[in-house]
């Protein structure tokens, strides 16, 4: 690490006096060097990812990172650190075993993963590829009767397109220029029923080919159903979920995902009216004892007594899917968050507000473990009527974009907030964490608070490889963290909450949202 020269804490320390906002240099040299210099995210990685495994939303491997993310936290001498049910899930599902392979032209083992919440074979199946040249409900007639004993295939011409700009990139300094210069988004006007209709028809026509088609393989016995996505290749595949989770729901029928290089190697051989066999062996098992989401959350409680009632929180979600132990999605963000608490027990802070953090359960299922938190702590955005921690909460912070270093920090179209950020940046712009943006950014947790009035933030991160490469995909592993941006970020969000839980007033809330019944837009 670089060593900050005096003349830095020196402006740094003369800053307030211009900005209105304290920031104590001193605090923030303890927070960087400990952040920087004796930092453990690393090891927080490795127990969330190669120790526990994957951590599906109510698998083993997330009951063995919450469990040791729990414990880590009490270690360190965190207050109230226990699982907190949010609500309802439903059913956990455990991959135990996973054998795909081509048997006949040639043998050839293939790169696939069975889908989330899918059965499993009942044991070793050599099977037989039938390809489906179909594009309704209708042009699938001709295969009824056909499907006993089959591995299903569907017949694709895509080509694959070479791509020829680098995976893994960072934020040039115009685009961050750009970020930091936008104005609010207008906010969008309704969609008209005529749309509405047309949206929901459009998506009806291609879910229905597909349920037809699961409904028939199902009914005659087939062995499984192969999908791919020409945005997975190179090996990498993005596998995600196969259907219903909810208690009391069928399992659904077998749905692999393959390598796109391996499925349209299959397709030819089968158009060309090459006979292709499978070996497929998959076993999964699925429970309901307890049906329940688990949160982790865990306080370094305040100590000012005016405020200490008040809550700063910081989170990440902790599930993951199947294809891989979920490294930039999101142990990347439960080990920094994690490391940002160790950091200030660390260093001894008294905070005046207290801090809580928060690993979200469910989160790839739709946002569900935040949401059952806000809904039960806050509000319910469905009726805005308001409970009374609503009041006394101060903002969320979140990290769920992958291993890049902090830029800045999106702020929600939340105007009153954007100096007060700037300043807290300044300590960090020779780390490269300049850039405060009005602009809204979505898809993840923060949105749970922002729904309900509350200041919920995303910090602004370079993307390396999320969405080429790791983001839901089975190359997301420990092997493509990078130390030193996690660190940074670490430090970072250490700051950001220490700040929140010292500043006199909470930060500044947006207008409250209207009530936003279920369905609604």
């Amino acid at each position: 690490m670089r060593k900050l020269t005096g003349l830095f804490f020196m402006a740094l320390s003369a800053a307030p006096a211009f900005a209105q906002e304290k920031v104590d240099a001193a605090v923030m040299e303890k927070i960087r060097k400990e952040g920087l210099e004796n930092s453990k995210v690393m090891d927080i990685a490795f127990y969330l990812t190669d120790v526990s495994g994957p951590r599906l939303a109510k698998s083993e491997g997330y009951t063995r990172a919450s469990t040791w993310a729990t414990g880590e936290l009490k270690k360190w001498g965190l207050e109230n650190a226990a699982l907190e049910p949010w609500g309802d899930f439903g059913k956990s599902w455990d991959l135990k075993k996973s054998y795909v392979a081509m048997a006949a032209p040639y043998y050839r083992p293939l790169i696939a993963y069975p889908k989330t919440w899918t059965k499993g074979t009942g044991g070793l199946k050599s099977a037989e590829v039938i390809l489906i040249k179909a594009t309704d409900s209708v042009s699938l007639l001709p295969y009824k009767g056909k499907l006993k004993g089959k591995v299903i295939v569907v017949y694709k011409t895509d080509t694959l397109k070479q791509t020829f700009t680098a995976d893994a990139t960072r934020y040039d300094d115009s685009t961050l220029l750009k970020m930091a210069a936008a104005k609010p988004a207008a906010p969008r006007p309704p969609m008209d029923s005529a749309a509405m209709a047309r949206m929901r028809q459009a998506n009806a026509g291609a879910a229905s080919l597909t349920t037809v088609l699961r409904n028939m393989a199902e009914a005659e016995g087939a062995v499984a159903l192969l999908s791919t996505s020409p945005r997975g290749h190179d090996g990498t595949l993005f596998v995600q979920g196969g259907g219903a989770y909810a208690a009391g729901s069928k399992p659904n029928f077998l749905d692999i995902m393959v390598a796109f290089e391996d499925y349209m190697s299959i397709c030819r051989l089968a158009n060309a009216g090459i006979p292709v066999k499978l070996d497929v062996d998959v076993e999964t098992s699925m429970n309901e004892t307890d049906t329940k989401g688990y949160n982790v959350v865990a306080e370094i409680k305040g100590t000012d007594p005016s405020l200490k009632e008040e809550i700063v929180m910081l989170g990440a979600h902790l599930d993951s899917w199947q294809g891989a132990t979920g490294a930039t999605d999101n142990a990347a963000g439960s080990a920094v968050m994690m490391e940002a608490v160790r950091i200030l027990k660390t260093i001894g802070v008294k905070p005046r507000r207290t801090i809580r953090i928060a690993l979200w359960n469910g989160e790839e299922q739709g946002l569900l473990g935040s949401r059952g938190y806000v809904k039960n702590h806050f509000a319910d955005p469905a009726t805005m009527a308001l409970k009374p921690e609503h009041a006394k909460f101060s903002s969320y912070f979140n990290i769920d974009n992958g291993t890049g270093k902090i830029r800045g920090i999106y702020t929600q179209g939340n105007e009153a907030v954007k100096g007060i950020f700037t300043e807290w940046l300044k300590p960090f712009t020779d780390l490269g964490a300049t850039t405060v943006t009005l602009s809204n950014t979505g898809g993840t947790d923060h949105q749970s608070f922002d729904a309900v009035g509350l200041p919920g933030f995303q910090f602004i991160q370079d993307g390396i490889e999320y969405n080429t490469r790791t983001h839901h995909t089975n190359m997301d592993s420990y092997d493509h963290l990078i130390a030193a941006d996690l660190k940074q970020i670490s430090t970072i969000v250490a700051a950001f909450v220490y700040n929140a839980a010292m500043r006199d007033e909470k930060l500044p809330r947006k207008e409250l949202p209207k009530p936003r019944p279920a369905g609604g837009r």
